[in-house]
């Protein structure tokens, strides 16, 4: 949990940007990421030096060579310059620009084969700091931040993202982080999944598998073999948007994930050789964006489902990618359950039918405003190749800890937000979150009336309505019971109703 006075220097540093002339929210957090890069190479190579003095022997991976680069009149400067640790010590702040736009960029750029996700997105890093005042400011407060701790870090860089989602139409790149921790703590990893987001952005969904399987799993770390998948094998994601990849692969690198699979891939345009059957868990909210042409869209999609609507669209990835067995968690717009062509009817008869259905979470329609106010939903389901659909679960979402207008202002103390609340009966109605994960881990063998929140549809029923998937479909509406009378006092009030309107008539007749 950050205090007050870290958020103040991370909002020092934003306002620094902002000052100097950055205002676009997502260059502000790219040039904060290559900063913080550069601070993680000195520390890394640091611990390197000390490990090899502690233990006699030459550097076993020296990020800075020895010796100078090659840019630059007199042969450039030597790498050793390049480190953090110099860096922030350099009293001209021109010569501290320099050094920076002319000799560690190069190097970023150029480390690829570092063999680190991260290196490999620093290809196309570009400075973009425009004087040396605001670059002297800048480092002078970044490393004030204190990097130490994993948890630390995290919720630093995290709360730098949060400040995307607050700044206009750049904050559809980021999904709520208490629906990510929603849909993580409904599909439960476990240490042997290996997790995929299709669409990852800033990888919240990917940090937010791992956070929990440090929390619920934590002898996952005691072993090498489980270890090493953690930091190695477990984690993918794929984006087609350069920026997006830096940020995200430098966010799972501060929550501690040393060699994340974070890639360029167009999930929609390229084929899924080498991918399809690989994952056991799918998280993601991918863009939806409207239509794409059929030339653009890789072939092994259109089979799945031939549609040019890419709502429809990602289903079919998510499907080719899962293993037999695997399961996923995936946001989708409310037309996806309900739409009447031929390609929304196939892939929601396909789930039912071919797959295993798990369960719907029709979400708020104020979940992802101010930015859209389209209604969602959560579609969880397990690819099965063979069906084994014998009940849907559904939950109408009517709640969850903001308000549903343009502000979402906290309706809760922030301890009262998210999925694992304890809320009383009063709280509940302002954050169905924990009563959503209570209810779908007891949604086998339950049977709650269609008047409630949640509830369960058979299969068959589900079928019989040519696989509509709205709650609205299938919930009841709970009517008033009208006051019994005796049917004396009625026929007398009718009678006397009669009277009125009779005399009432006379009147009428005798003024015409």
């Amino acid at each position: 949990m950050l205090t007050g006075e870290l958020r103040s220097k991370i909002d020092n540093v934003w306002n620094a940007f902002w000052a100097g002339g950055i205002a676009n929210p997502l260059e502000v957090i790219e040039q904060i990421t290559y900063l913080l890069f550069m601070r993680g190479l000195d520390e890394a190579h640091t611990r390197e030096e000390n490990k090899a003095n502690r233990l006699g022997k030459p550097m076993e991976r020296r990020i800075f060579p020895k010796g100078k680069d090659k840019i630059g009149k007199g042969g450039g400067i030597a790498y050793e310059d390049m480190r953090w640790s110099r860096l922030k010590n350099i009293s001209d702040p021109g010569k501290m620009f320099s050094t920076v736009s002319e000799h560690v960029f190069p190097f970023l750029r150029n480390m690829a084969e570092a063999d680190t996700a991260h290196a490999t997105h620093m290809k196309g890093a570009r400075f973009t700091i425009p004087s040396p005042a605001l670059l002297v400011k800048v480092v002078d407060l970044i490393d004030k931040l204190p990097m130490e701790d994993r948890d630390t870090k995290g919720d630093l860089y995290e709360y730098m993202l949060a400040k995307i989602a607050t700044a206009g139409q750049n904050g559809q790149f980021r999904t709520p982080r208490h629906i990510i921790s929603l849909m993580v703590e409904m599909t439960a990893p476990g240490p042997k999944d290996v997790i995929c987001d299709p669409a990852c952005g800033t990888c919240g969904f990917l940090v937010a598998a791992g956070e929990y399987l440090r929390v619920n799993h934590p002898k996952l770390f005691q072993e090498k073999q489980t270890r090493d998948h953690f930091h190695e094998e477990m984690f993918h994601g794929f984006d087609f948007d350069g920026t997006m990849l830096r940020i995200g692969s430098m966010n799972m690198t501060l929550h501690g994930v040393d060699d994340p699979d974070i890639r360029y891939k167009d999930s929609l345009s390229q084929e899924h050789a080498g991918d399809t059957d690989r994952y056991s868990l799918v998280l993601a909210n991918p863009p939806f964006a409207g239509s794409l042409d059929y030339e653009t869209t890789a072939k092994d999609l259109l089979a799945v489902v031939k549609t040019k609507k890419t709502e429809l669209l990602f289903m079919a990835p998510f499907l080719k990618l899962l293993k037999p067995g695997g399961r996923a968690a995936v946001i989708v717009p409310d037309g996806v359950l309900f739409g009447s062509s031929t390609a929304h009817k196939a892939i929601r008869r396909m789930l039912v039918e071919d797959h295993k259905l798990d369960g719907i979470v029709k979400l708020p329609s104020g979940v992802f405003r101010p930015y859209a106010g389209v209604s969602t939903a959560i579609v969880l389901f397990t690819k099965t190749n063979s069906g084994g659909t014998d009940h849907v679960w559904f939950y109408d979402c009517r709640a969850d800890g903001f308000s549903l207008d343009d502000k979402r202002n906290p309706l809760l103390p922030s301890e009262k937000i998210g999925p694992k609340a304890k809320l009383n009966k009063d709280e509940h109605a302002k954050n169905n979150l924990p009563d959503i994960t209570a209810r779908w881990r007891q949604r086998s063998g339950t049977k709650r009336p269609r008047t409630a929140q949640s509830f369960c549809v058979p299969k068959a029923e589900i079928a019989a309505a040519g696989y509509d998937l709205s709650i609205n479909r299938y919930n009841e509406v709970v009517h008033e019971t009208l006051e019994h009378r005796p049917p004396k006092e009625i026929v007398a009030e009718l009678k006397a109703l009669e009277r009125e309107i009779s005399k009432g008539l006379d009147q009428l007749e005798g003024m015409l």
